[in-house]
């Protein structure tokens, strides 16, 4: 019976890991060893439960008596903190689902690793703070890294029986959020409401607003680099709003490959799962004649600094990434308390990045998870020194 841990179970990705689980058999087909949440107890322990887990984590202390109260008879052990997530990855399972949102799900990811395991990693963080790092991870372990972002997912495809020396370029494509039309002078006065109106997706608040700055493309872009190896210049983004074309890439004979699919996880969350075989997914099915017809357009680099930002953490590497997602995680936690501008979060980005200059370089064999750790507390720490400065002059 193959052996399955989630991290990050209550999550939209979590969750729809579960629904594909259940609907392969459950507890019935699989031995579920761990699955951790966050805050959402009543859910993870209802996880638990159903799917009759090993162990159930949620990530804050204060939530253990509840989950421990609401397991209590089912045999499944309840623990807390984010040592006890750590420990769940040290236990063995056949195939990860790497999902907790933010540099959090770096060092469970990295564990999992360790164990020679099947990693579905839809923690992009996790390359984008420490890509050499996971990669050799990997490799030193016999273990396989298979992406889950749908952009990704889709590149893993299309190169598919292809020599990646032929690959020429790789473009992602966005939808450009919920402000992709507002007029350039009046970004500055968007709330969190609107940059929440996303028009294509049901996300979460976090990366529902990274879409409409387009932080989370500005991820996807480090995350190609360090997944697929290609060079920075290689990376392209085009907006699509349809988002129907998942990513593209293009060989140098001139040919592009592309990834079409109804926009729904579940297709590279059960590619993952089933990889390298395909089996039936409950996704829609695109009626081509309905749709008509498909979009494009550039990306205009004022609307989306972060954007040009991610072209300068790929120029740096060491540990660029790592400061980078953590200034953008502050900068994000300043925007939803209303303390900064919707266009402020790239400015607070770019200013951690400047301060930071000259403790970035890290030799790339060299790295570890403790130098990582390391940036990404002196980069909130900065970048929360500076949100501050922003906000007192607005």
């Amino acid at each position: 019976m193959r052996s399955v841990s989630i991290f990050g179970a209550t999550g939209s990705i979590g969750e729809q890991t579960v629904d594909l689980l259940q609907r392969a058999g459950g507890a019935e087909a699989f031995r579920i060893v761990a699955l951790t949440g966050g805050r959402n107890i009543a859910r993870l322990a209802e996880m638990a439960r159903a799917l009759r887990a090993e162990v159930a984590v949620c990530a804050d202390p204060a939530g253990l008596a509840e989950l421990r109260t609401r397991l209590e008879g089912s045999g499944v052990a309840a623990a807390a903190g984010p040592e006890a997530i750590a420990e769940a990855a040290d236990r063995p399972a056949d195939w990860v689902m790497s999902a907790i949102v933010g540099a959090a799900g770096l060092e469970p990811g990295l564990r999992a690793l360790r164990h020679g395991t099947t990693l579905a990693l839809a923690n992009k963080e996790s390359l984008v703070t420490a890509g050499p790092l996971v990669m050799a991870e990997a490799a030193r372990h016999g273990a396989r890294i298979l992406p889950v972002d749908s952009e990704h997912s889709a590149i893993f495809q299309a190169l598919v029986g292809e020599d990646v020396t032929a690959v020429e370029r790789i473009i992602l494509t966005a939808s450009g959020g919920a402000l992709r039309d507002w007029p350039l002078e009046q970004l500055a006065r968007a709330t969190v409401r609107d940059a929440l109106a996303h028009p294509n997706w049901a996300m979460g608040q976090r990366i529902t607003i990274d879409s409409a700055s387009m932080f989370n493309k500005a991820l996807e872009v480090i995350e190609t680099r360090e997944y697929f190896g290609v060079e920075p210049d290689q990376v392209e983004v085009i907006i699509h709003p349809e988002s129907l074309i998942h990513s593209m890439v293009g060989f140098r004979d001139g040919a592009i490959m592309a990834h079409m699919g109804a926009p729904d996880m579940r297709h590279s969350i059960g590619y993952a799962l089933n990889w390298p075989d395909r089996s039936h997914l409950p996704v829609a099915r695109l009626d081509l004649a309905q749709i008509a017809r498909l979009s494009f357009r550039a990306p205009e680099m004022a609307r989306y600094p972060a954007l040009r930002l991610a072209r300068e953490v790929m120029a740096r590497r060491g540990l660029a990434g790592a400061a980078f997602n953590a200034a953008k995680e502050v900068a994000l936690d300043h925007f939803l308390a209303g303390g900064i501008g919707f266009m402020q979060m790239a400015e607070v980005v770019e200013a951690v990045l400047a301060a930071l200059d000259g403790e970035l370089s890290k030799e790339i064999g060299q790295m570890t998870l403790e130098d990582v750790q390391g940036m990404d507390h002196l980069a909130r720490v900065r970048a929360n020194e500076i949100a501050q400065v922003a906000a007192g002059a607005r």
